[in-house]
């Protein structure tokens, strides 16, 4: 069981240097959460806001897996290998839209209360 906390954990290391966009959606996670924490969300808000970048960063890790070992088996850009890394990077272009949207979801009460409070009503 060690060993494959070893393994996962070496992936996350791996893809963490070789992946600037696994970089991006984790710099975007910190400020999403330390923007709800500021704004004061409720604990299931943030879970449901934990979950969502949790789903982010897996389809960015599953992308990077397809891409690595279509890569490795057809280095010399096959047309399947091709539509199977587009697919991959589709998901994670709809699990980030989705994110936006939860996103949407979840902020926007609280800016809208915020900017009434500032006097910034519509």
């Amino acid at each position: 069981m060690l060993r494959s906390f070893h393994h996962a954990f070496s992936g996350l290391v791996d893809a963490w240097r070789t992946q600037r966009n696994l970089r991006l959606h984790l710099l975007a996670a910190v400020l999403a959460v330390g923007l709800g924490l500021a704004l004061g969300m409720a604990l299931v808000e943030l879970a449901i806001l934990c979950l969502t970048i949790g789903l982010v960063l897996s389809a960015e890790l599953f992308n990077t897996a397809v891409e690595t070992l279509m890569d490795l088996v057809h280095p010399d850009h096959h047309p399947l290998a091709k539509a199977a890394k587009d697919v991959a990077a589709g998901a994670v272009l709809v699990t980030a839209g989705t994110a936006v949207l939860v996103g949407a979801l979840l902020y926007g009460p609280h800016l809208i209360r915020l900017a009434n409070a500032l006097g910034f009503s519509p």
